[in-house]
């Protein structure tokens, strides 16, 4: 996803747009990492959790969860001059994932929420990016009552492909979400250029 601005002075810039996913198992804090890095006011379809939902989503550690992402979130975030993430969080729940096709079209990347009280919520999305070659990190939110668990074993938990990256985060926190999004445009970035390698070796 590239567009070309020009300038007051009538020079010509290109601005690189990057295509991000925000997924994760329900709960997880998509929608909270993307308003807090986003620079616009993010757009949001969260709705009331509802009584007709409870025989379907699953609210065991997230009681206090009232709302939930029906479509998708949206955000963006310049992370140079040049460079700005267009971010767009998953909703969580396995009754609306026909739409991750959809958003996950043209993605560059994407960043796998985990929450290590709920960690088997976040298989469907490695397996699902790690079967359409989709590099993905997983950024462990740090929840406060959550036990602390290091990058290693997670990645150990989770039986990730050697290299996937594992991070920790708090995302409430802008400047950690950040440095989320720029460990995935980095390593994106690698696997891109690799698979571009090889396909002209």
């Amino acid at each position: 996803m590239v567009s070309e601005n020009s300038d007051a002075s009538g020079g010509d810039s290109t601005a690189l747009a990057l295509k991000i996913l925000v997924a994760g198992g329900f709960g997880v804090g998509k929608t909270t990492l993307v308003g807090a890095v986003s620079e616009i006011r993010p757009l949001r379809t969260e709705e009331l959790l509802s009584e007709a939902g409870q025989s379907v989503d699953d609210t065991d550690g997230v009681g206090r969860k009232v709302t939930t992402t029906v479509a998708m979130d949206f955000g963006r975030i310049t992370i140079r001059s040049g460079l700005s993430l267009y971010l767009f969080g998953t909703p969580g729940q396995d009754r609306f994932w026909f739409l991750w096709d959809e958003l996950s079209t043209g993605a560059l990347g994407a960043v796998v929420l985990a929450d290590t009280r709920r960690l088997e919520d976040c298989f469907p999305a490695v397996d699902y990016f790690e079967h359409r070659r989709i590099p993905f990190v997983v950024a462990v939110n740090c929840f406060a009552d959550a036990r602390a668990y290091g990058a290693q074993d997670v990645s150990r938990a989770l039986d990730l492909d050697r290299g996937t990256p594992v991070v920790l985060c708090d995302a409430r926190d802008r400047d950690s979400g950040k440095e989320v999004l720029i460990r995935l445009v980095e390593y994106a970035g690698r696997v891109h250029t690799a698979r571009l390698l090889e396909s002209v070796g």
